[in-house]
């Protein structure tokens, strides 16, 4: 046995279970997927990421969530408007009810016992309408702007505009400023930031790129995808996925004191 006194030397041994909920693919079959993009960033900040398949019953997901130190809520299609309240628009897109059920029910677990939580895009939707917030459906059509948030046809880390974070918010500490070059794709929004929660960050039109809890968990929801861009164009993007490891970590830490 090897007792760990400090939670330095705890630290060199354990890394975080970090819990990257999957999409489903349909045809020609069906099957739960994770984009390795994500599972890349989550090695590269140190972390041990795992799959969450879609399709759990009740007693699998509170298992794999007992073993989680953190959750990261990838992008993805539409949450079904449903969710939040709203009629569907004619310009929504697929929406999978499965997967709300797996995020939603893992999110509003999370938020309530204060694990670390990234959400990317898609991901930050589903933390703003777990804690009881409403989305734009489809911004061409309900929120027209200069600003084309839409511009995956240039590539994946392509930068499409600058963002600007608040100073001293989880955001700008983590990519070491207030500016931020992103990539762009998603025809969905933030209405407002959720209750409990501030707005940390927009673009050039106003539009929201980022949450955070105004209390003091590790909750982190953003419009980009830094996944795609921090080997390439925006290596600030590092930062994010650093953050959040480290305080799933943290979030570890108080449960071990023995590593057999």
């Amino acid at each position: 046995m090897l007792e760990c006194g400090s939670p330095r030397e705890i630290k060199t041994l354990f890394r975080p279970l970090i819990g990257i909920t999957s999409f489903q693919l349909e045809l020609p079959f069906l099957r739960s997927a994770v984009n390795q993009s994500y599972i890349d960033a989550i090695l590269m900040a140190g972390g041990t990421p795992s799959c969450i398949p879609v399709g759990l019953d009740f007693e699998s997901m509170q298992h794999v969530y007992s073993l989680m130190d953190g959750l990261l809520l990838p992008g993805g299609d539409d949450v079904a408007p449903e969710r939040y309240g709203q009629d569907r628009h004619p310009s929504l897109g697929l929406v999978h009810h499965a997967r709300d059920e797996l995020e939603l029910s893992l999110t509003q677990r999370a938020l309530a016992d204060g694990m670390p939580v990234l959400g990317i895009c898609r991901g930050m939707q589903v933390i703003a309408v777990t804690a009881g917030g409403t989305l734009y459906q489809d911004l061409p059509s309900q929120l027209p702007t200069e600003v084309d948030h839409e511009v995956r046809e240039f590539g994946r880390d392509h930068l499409a505009h600058t963002i600007w974070i608040e100073p001293g918010s989880r955001f700008a500490e983590a990519v070491s400023g207030t500016r931020l070059g992103v990539n762009s794709f998603h025809h969905q929004a933030l209405v407002g930031a959720p209750p409990g929660f501030v707005v940390t960050a927009r673009a050039p039109d106003g539009m929201i790129e980022a949450i955070e809890p105004s209390d003091d968990r590790y909750i982190l929801g953003v419009q980009c995808h830094p996944e795609e861009c921090w080997k390439t164009t925006s290596p600030e993007s590092k930062g994010l996925f650093e953050s959040f490891v480290r305080a799933a970590q943290e979030h570890k830490l108080p449960a071990t004191s023995v590593a057999v």
